[in-house]
């Protein structure tokens, strides 16, 4: 089974670091490719472009509690939400199966 961990191609693991504009300010956001990847698919679920879904969800966080101590685990973790949570429709998510019979086929 780790090989389907170990195998992974680097290029999904390595950091990308995206300039968005939240609020009117410019800001930078470090995540690794993958991530940028399901939050393609995430934004296009809801017919927006990953700045526009970011800055949306940014929003309403701060709506709900106030602050945003670590943004880009936010991001992170609704990642996983959205591949993981029987709410989101496994049509609109990444065909991950795929990604681990890659994996396995390494």
């Amino acid at each position: 089974m780790c090989h389907v961990f170990a195998g992974q191609d680097p290029d999904t693991y390595r950091f990308v670091t995206r300039s968005i504009r939240i609020n009117g300010h410019s800001t930078s956001v470090r995540l690794e490719a993958r991530f940028w990847d399901i939050l393609e698919t995430m934004a296009a679920s809801q017919k927006l472009t990953v700045p526009q879904f970011v800055s949306e969800l940014y929003e309403e966080v701060l709506e709900l509690q106030g602050e945003i101590s670590n943004f880009a685990s936010l991001l992170r973790c609704a990642c996983l939400l959205f591949l993981t949570d029987e709410r989101f429709p496994a049509t609109a998510r990444l065909p991950v199966t795929l990604a681990v019979e890659e994996s396995v086929a390494v």
